[in-house]
């Protein structure tokens, strides 16, 4: 198999900032440097402004990567009879802009600093001479209202009526002649240019898709992080706890486990279901908790005696995640379910083995997730939605011990707090196969699983976004 084959698992379309800003962490995190995709991007808006033959261009930049990018095609302009340069001489500024503005001072174009209304209206002649006006203030990582002193820029430059080039994205309100985006459009008839995105950086998880996890917000109070109601445990004691355990660590605020088995762990609150299996008979006390819980995860050492609790169970869960014993026929499905099989699961709930090839496994998972997303345990894991197909291939030989994949469902439930379906699966997959990899490098093949608890707090939450 090559690299080439996976290009039917390629997304088409326009895509969210979100979505762009993990790729780009995976492109780096593969060798890929931010700078060099800003280098190619800014060179990429450099073309489409000397299409239009101009002889004076004025660039107008913010102070985050999109203004970079307007930084480098300022540089591969410089040719040109004039090349004005305006951004934003207050605020941060991201190490990547930064450096291409350091650049610039030893560059064959004129620099303008401003801070407020007032600096850009002194500057009206700029945009009475320009041929081409390039707009790189405001990229998809903007979300406020576009203040002082880019609203100013952005009235000069729709009163100009000269040609208007947007990079990436417009900012909001100005008049763009044209649009070019990187990798993906941004917007809907934009002009996509490739900046060497690596294929692997789009169809494998990488560690740019934490950044999709939601940050705690500093005034967050108790519950925030999440809800979530692990039903599981009977004939086996501790699977239930692993999962609650992981879901704990992965960021949920509270998880009670509803189980027939105690296991003394003072973190996670206990509901006492009598007997030695769960019934029928524990269905008021269960539907009464799923009703408070945001997510439940359900099946872990649950036995082959429970699947009508199951069942009923998905059918009042808003969010499930489904798991071990509950993966039976007829496959329980809430409101919005993530299943997490392994090979020998997913054939007894499809009735179809999942083939050896990758990409032949890839089609076959997006074919079976037709009632939620599957995501599908293996030296290579495997996440479909039944539109999307994501792979993951992080994790160790040593994980084959057992309560890995129980500490997987509990991190997929809590990030399903915060996170749609799809997105939580492909994370959990990741953090999952990352905490067992560092905790193998302690452990070797003598790793439990709950040796990977702390990893899975680190992994997820203790990282640096790339630039």
């Amino acid at each position: 198999m090559t690299t080439n084959d996976m290009r039917e698992f390629l997304e088409t379309g326009v895509i969210d900032a979100g979505r762009m800003r993990a790729i780009e962490g995976n492109a780096v995190a593969l060798g890929h440097p931010a700078l060099r995709m800003m280098e190619s991007a800014g060179r990429a808006v450099a073309d489409a402004v000397l299409a239009r033959g101009p002889s004076r261009v004025l660039v107008l930049c913010g102070r985050g990567n999109n203004g970079g990018d307007g930084m480098v095609a300022a540089r591969y302009l410089q040719h040109l009879d004039a090349v004005d340069v305006v951004y934003p001489d207050c605020g941060s500024t991201t190490p990547s802009a930064a450096a291409q503005l350091a650049l610039l001072r030893h560059s064959s174009v004129a620099l303008h600093p401003v801070r407020c209304a007032a600096d850009v209206d002194r500057l009206g002649r700029l945009f009475d001479e320009a041929d081409v006006v390039v707009d790189a203030m405001l990229g998809t990582g903007a979300s406020d209202a576009v203040r002082e002193p880019l609203a100013t820029l952005v009235t000069r430059a729709n009163a100009s009526g000269v040609p208007v080039v947007a990079v990436d994205i417009p900012t909001p309100g100005i008049r763009a002649s044209r649009v070019i985006s990187f990798h993906r459009s941004k917007v809907e008839g934009a002009d996509v240019v490739d900046i060497g995105i690596p294929l692997e950086a789009e169809v494998y998880t990488g560690p740019g898709d934490l950044t999709l996890v939601p940050a705690r917000a500093s005034e967050a109070h108790k519950g925030a992080g999440g809800e979530v109601l692990v039903v599981g445990g009977g004939p086996y004691q501790g699977a239930p706890y692993i999962a609650a355990m992981g879901a704990l660590r992965a960021g949920a605020d509270i998880v009670r486990v509803a189980s027939p088995a105690y296991v003394p762990t003072p973190d996670l609150i206990y509901e006492r279901l009598e007997g030695k299996a769960i019934t029928n008979d524990h269905l008021e006390t269960i539907l009464g908790l799923v009703d408070r819980a945001d997510v439940v995860v359900c099946g872990m050492g649950l036995g082959k005696e429970s699947h009508d609790v199951v069942l009923a169970v998905a059918e009042a869960a808003e969010r499930a995640v489904f798991d071990a014993d509950a993966l039976a026929r007829p496959l329980p499905a809430a409101k919005e379910t993530i299943y997490t099989p392994h090979a020998g699961e997913f054939a007894r709930i499809t009735g179809t083995e999942s083939p050896a090839d990758l990409i032949a496994r890839g089609r076959c998972v997006k074919a079976a997730a037709t009632a939620g997303t599957i995501l599908l345990k293996g030296p290579v894991d495997v996440v479909s939605d039944g539109a999307r197909v994501r792979f993951n291939r992080t994790g160790a030989p040593a994980m084959t011990t057992g309560g890995t994949g129980d500490l997987l469902a509990g991190i997929a439930g809590a990030l399903f707090c915060s996170l749609p379906a799809f997105e939580a699966a492909c994370i959990a997959a990741y953090a999952n196969g990352r905490a067992g990899m560092r905790a193998a490098e302690e452990r070797g093949n003598g790793m439990l699983a709950t040796d990977m608890l702390d990893y899975i707090a680190e992994v997820l939450f203790r990282r640096s976004a790339p630039e």
